[in-house]
């Protein structure tokens, strides 16, 4: 167990280690951030920084020589690193367990391999494969995707016939890729889950989500869906961490298929940008949970104590100036949260918004109401 007072390290610098941070220093820990960029947003937070990459061995000695243990924050850190790093300090999440998220083609392969339904796909790893691919989802509609890198819609591409496969595929780079049938769905759904080393897991209440231009928009908790499938769906997260014998954070991205079949679409090994409501409407957040884990604390309540909607705030709210803060502030229930980011591009997530009420509607109608009003016009 390390207590507070200690000094804890995440490797990554973004808004979820910004977000670690925060809880970290709220619970007397100091925190080390190690990212090349100068201007992190967990940088500003953090107690220490060191500006070098993750692949430097000299920073990861230093990380070594000052933590007590070791986090994450970016599922794409080599594993090797974190193998590395393990030999000389605990490392939550093991770079075993990530490496099996790391690539989609190793993803799939291994929730199948546990008995965790995901949509129809087909490996793609040359030119050579598309026809064999193309085949194998039915030769209907499909998403293209990298098998490594790719997130918020990056890296990815629909194709509705092989010939727009191969183009699709030289788009992206001739990389290995996975191709996915389309499937029709009901919606998107997500659970937060923690395991500890000891084994103990927890779970969070099911989030509905809306993603726009491959980039989640809202999350609404409780997801609108039956007792049935948000059991079915956290009990599948802990079938996947325990499988993976992952210590820490994980969220399970699911689609709810016509006819409620529940399908896993991807595992992000860290806190998640649909877990952010847990900040605001938990009894312990899924950044203090991290904390916990990595500090090997008991883990904490996940219950909600209030339905909450939370929707990301994209570099487009900046493009006429900072945007209207407190007119959204002037609506009951909602908090601000933003990320100390320097410059805000478009699909760039600066921040989110959250809105309690007491139903999941009406929170949703609040967090909307608020992120319309924040621009500057």
């Amino acid at each position: 167990m390390i207590l507070p007072g200690a000094t804890l390290g995440v490797l990554g610098g973004g808004q979820l280690g910004r977000m670690f941070t925060a809880e970290a220093q709220r619970m007397g820990y100091r925190v080390l951030v190690l990212d090349p960029d100068l201007h992190a947003p967990a940088a500003q937070l953090a107690d220490f920084h060191i500006a070098r990459p993750w692949t430097d061995m000299e920073a990861l000695t230093e990380v070594a020589e000052k933590c007590a243990a070791v986090t994450i924050e970016f599922e794409n850190i080599p594993a090797d690193v974190l193998r590395a790093l393990a030999a000389h300090v605990e490392v939550r999440p093991c770079g075993d367990a990530v490496a099996a998220t790391q690539d989609r083609l190793d993803e799939k392969a291994f929730l199948n391999g546990i008995g965790i339904a995901t949509t129809e796909w087909a490996p793609i790893r040359s030119s050579d494969h598309l026809r064999d691919a193309w085949l194998a989802i039915g030769e209907v509609a499909g998403v293209l995707k990298t098998a490594r890198m790719g997130y918020d819609g990056k890296g990815q591409a629909m194709v509705t016939s092989a010939v727009r496969l191969a183009t699709a595929y030289d788009r992206l780079g001739n990389v290995p890729c996975v191709l996915e049938r389309r499937v029709a769905l009901e919606r998107e759904v997500s659970v937060m889950v923690a395991r500890a080393a000891d084994g103990t897991m927890a779970t969070w209440p099911v989030a509905e989500n809306v993603h726009r231009n491959g980039i989640l928009h809202t999350s609404v908790v409780p997801a609108m869906v039956s007792d049935t499938i948000a059991a079915e769906a956290r009990l599948m997260a802990e079938r996947i961490v325990a499988a993976l014998d992952y210590v820490g954070v994980m969220g399970v991205e699911c689609f709810v298929a016509d006819g409620g079949r529940l399908l896993v679409n991807e595992l992000a090994p860290r806190p998640h940008n649909s877990g952010h409501w847990t900040l605001d409407a938990c009894v312990t957040s899924q950044f203090e949970q991290q904390v916990r884990i990595v500090a090997g604390l008991p883990l904490g309540d996940t219950r909600a104590l209030s339905p909450i909607a939370m929707i990301n705030l994209l570099g487009e709210l900046w493009r006429d100036g900072e945007p209207r803060w407190d007119r959204a502030l002037r609506i009951p229930g909602v908090r601000l949260h933003l990320y100390g980011k320097q410059e805000a591009r478009s699909g760039r997530k600066m921040g989110h918004l959250t809105a309690v009420a007491d139903s999941a509607t009406d929170a949703l109608e609040r967090a909307l109401e608020g992120w319309e009003a924040v621009g500057t016009e």
